[in-house]
């Protein structure tokens, strides 16, 4: 539990500083659940215009004051497909396995990813993702991707390890992102060496709803939204229950 409230205490700090000094974000207030998934909605469209893939498959945010940025397409151009549970996933164009390999729910994978998290927020009278976090980053990290990561599939070990530990008894979603194993689904991995050069291949876009939204988890991200930006390097079938 100290861990906990030690990641809900950083996760504020990471809010404050993310903050940039001349933009004007409203009184904070507690929406309920319909106005926070409006803001997500919104806040979500808002990025796909916003943004574009650089010719790595990195999402890049428009500048303004350049015109070098002005020839890339939005992400808004990448036909997004938005699933009933708000969650985005847009694929980008030849950046595909063919045919690749199916992802599975329990399967062990590896992803390769710039992931970052998100509170939808009204600044300057626009609802946007604001108070960004780095939630992964291996192309600025190790440089090789995350293998078997907890937020897609927590082994029953871990789980059961945890909640021995601290006296409780959290269930899957304390550390799993339903919205990101929904998405996936709709991608196919390839099959290639972890130390291979990346090219991204999509992004799946993931509303606090869909992710941890207001309930109790081990990154302690509260009305959190997340930015999957990835390629699937490998994956494969876990054997259970050994490996679970």
């Amino acid at each position: 539990m100290k861990k906990i409230l030690l990641g809900f205490a950083l996760s504020v700090v990471v809010l404050q500083s993310c903050k940039k000094d001349d933009d004007v974000v409203d009184e904070a207030v507690i929406l309920s659940q319909e106005e926070q998934n409006t803001y997500d909605d919104a806040a979500a469209i808002a990025f796909l215009e916003n943004n574009y893939f650089d010719t790595k498959g990195n999402i890049v945010p428009f500048d303004n004051t350049v015109t070098t940025d002005d020839a890339f397409p939005k992400l808004s151009s990448y036909n997004p497909v938005t699933l009933p549970s708000g969650v985005i996933y847009l694929k980008r164009t030849n950046a595909q396995p063919e045919p690749g390999k199916v992802v599975n729910p329990t399967d062990v994978i590896s992803i390769m990813q710039v992931t970052k998290s998100y509170v939808s927020a009204k600044v300057n009278d626009k609802i946007i993702f604001n108070g960004e976090a780095t939630f992964s980053n291996n192309v600025a990290g190790s440089g090789v991707p995350t293998s078997d990561p907890a937020y897609y599939y927590v082994k029953s070990s871990v789980l059961k390890k945890y909640n021995d530990t601290y006296g409780t008894s959290h269930g899957r979603n304390f550390y799993e992102i339903k919205g990101l194993q929904e998405g996936l689904k709709y991608f196919n991995a390839f099959d290639m060496d972890p130390s291979a050069e990346y090219n991204m291949q999509g992004v799946i876009i993931v509303p606090s709803r869909a992710a941890f939204g207001r309930n109790l988890n081990f990154y302690a991200y509260v009305d959190r939204s997340f930015v999957f930006n990835f390629q699937l390097y490998n994956t494969r079938a876990r054997i259970l229950p050994s490996e679970d």
